[in-house]
């Protein structure tokens, strides 16, 4: 397990440094998964803009179109991706940055920035 994180943590730095070279003009679209929920949050300058989570869906719906649970975290994750799109998108925000925090663009994050794409987001 320890394997695992020291993974995450050296692709954590190495995204970050790509992060905040490109992220001084626009803000960064920051993604934190853990096993139940994702959330999302576009950043600026330290200081939190615009942020979306699952829990934020009707979940029901959703519930009805996959009867599998795995596929059912990844729809919530590609309806987090268009709500923070569409948020962001009231305020004016076109361009970010995707910081991933170390995960792997796999699964849920890559719905999630799917999903902001398809919202409207450029990255």
């Amino acid at each position: 397990m320890l394997e695992k994180q020291i993974k995450k943590l050296r692709r954590k730095i190495k995204i970050r440094k790509k992060v905040s070279q490109a992220s001084k003009d626009k803000p960064r679209l920051c993604v934190f998964r853990s096993n139940k929920h994702i959330y999302a949050q576009i950043i600026k300058n330290d200081k939190t803009l615009i942020s979306a989570s699952d829990r934020e869906i009707d979940t029901k719906s959703l519930k009805k179109k996959q009867n599998n649970e795995k596929k059912a975290k990844i729809l919530k994750a590609y309806e987090v991706g268009k709500l923070v799109a569409k948020k962001s998108l009231e305020n004016n925000i076109k361009k970010v940055v995707f910081d991933r925090s170390g995960n792997k663009y796999h699964g849920r994050v890559k719905a999630l920035a799917e999903g902001a794409r398809e919202g409207g987001l450029e990255f």
